[in-house]
């Protein structure tokens, strides 16, 4: 299963029908693409919880400026059977500036706008608008 996608489609579900957070199991990766998410405004806050038998589980408080999400829809673009990379050269805009491409790189997890700052390319995750 693809803990990435359960991730984001735990987040849009959870927008959809208003709650203020939602609980997915821990992991870095996961931890670093919510500081990204946060950093770009997609989320309000994010926090490592433990819940009962010891398992952590990452507690994301979703963002509604002015009683609406923040975020409509989310693509994922690489996939474990498919794993899709992009040069500094192919990032692009997301919808005119609304949303976001969140890549894997060497200098850790990076929105297209921080990517194409950095310079760098690398594995697109997904796209958030």
């Amino acid at each position: 299963m693809d803990q990435i996608s359960n991730m984001l489609i735990t987040m849009k579900n959870g927008a959809m029908v208003e709650k203020r957070s939602v609980a997915v199991p821990f992991s870095k990766v996961k931890s670093a693409i919510a500081q990204c998410l946060k950093d770009n405004g997609f989320i309000a806050n994010f926090s490592k919880k433990t819940e009962k038998n010891n398992v952590p589980v990452l507690e994301i408080e979703l963002s509604y400026p002015n009683g609406v999400s923040r975020f409509s829809d989310v693509k994922r673009i690489s996939k474990p059977s498919r794993r899709v990379y992009m040069g500094v050269r192919d990032i692009h805009t997301v919808k005119n500036g609304h949303g976001i491409t969140v890549f894997s790189t060497p200098k850790g997890i990076l929105s297209n706008k921080q990517a194409h700052k950095e310079q760098v390319g690398g594995e697109a995750l997904f796209m958030i608008w």
